[in-house]
C-alpha cells in the first residue's frame, strides 16, 4: 500500500501553510514554490482540502489560505482521506465499491486486510498537523512557537 502524491503533497502543503500563517493568508504560489509542487496540481489539492473544511480560502487581491481549524485538531488521517478517499488496503473493503466480492462470506484474508487498514488509519489519525509542524521546526533548527511542544 502506498499513499499517493496527493496525500504526501497535501500534508507537505498544510505543514508549510501552518508554518507560515502567522504572517497572514498564505498564497498557493508561495506554497507551490517552497514545496516544489506544481501549482495547478496544488490548486486541486487545496480545493479538496477546503471542501473538507480543513482549509479556508479567500479569493481576490491579498487572498490566500488559512487553516479551517487549529493544527492540533487536524490529523494526518483527515488530510489523507480528504484527498485520497477512504483508507482501505483492498478493493473489497472500499465502501464505494459497487461490486461485492463473490468470496466475501468465505474469504479468509478479508479480516486481515480490514485490520491492516484499521492500523494504518490509527497511525494517521494519531498524528496531528501540529505534531508535523513541530517536527518541521525541529528539523529546520527553529524553536517551537508559543504554547507548542
Amino acid at each position: 500500500m502506498r499513499i499517493s502524491t496527493r496525500g504526501r503533497y497535501a500534508l507537505r502543503a498544510l505543514v508549510d501553510l501552518a508554518l507560515n500563517e502567522d504572517q497572514g493568508l498564505v498564497q498557493q504560489e508561495a506554497i507551490a514554490r517552497r514545496q516544489d509542487i506544481p501549482s495547478p496540481y496544488l490548486a486541486r489539492l487545496l480545493a479538496q482540502l477546503a471542501q473538507a473544511g480543513i482549509l479556508r480560502g479567500t479569493r481576490g487581491p491579498g487572498g490566500g489560505y488559512s487553516l479551517g481549524r487549529p493544527a492540533a485538531e487536524i490529523s494526518a488521517g483527515d488530510v489523507v482521506r480528504a484527498v485520497e478517499g477512504p483508507i482501505e488496503v483492498a478493493k473489497c473493503l472500499d465502501p464505494d465499491t459497487r461490486r461485492v466480492c463473490p468470496r466475501q462470506t468465505i474469504c479468509v484474508t478479508q479480516p486481515l486486510w480490514k485490520r491492516v487498514g484499521e492500523a494504518v488509519s490509527a497511525v494517521l489519525d494519531g498524528v496531528s498537523l501540529q505534531e508535523l509542524v513541530d517536527q518541521a521546526r525541529v528539523l529546520s533548527g527553529e524553536a517551537a512557537g508559543p504554547g507548542q511542544s
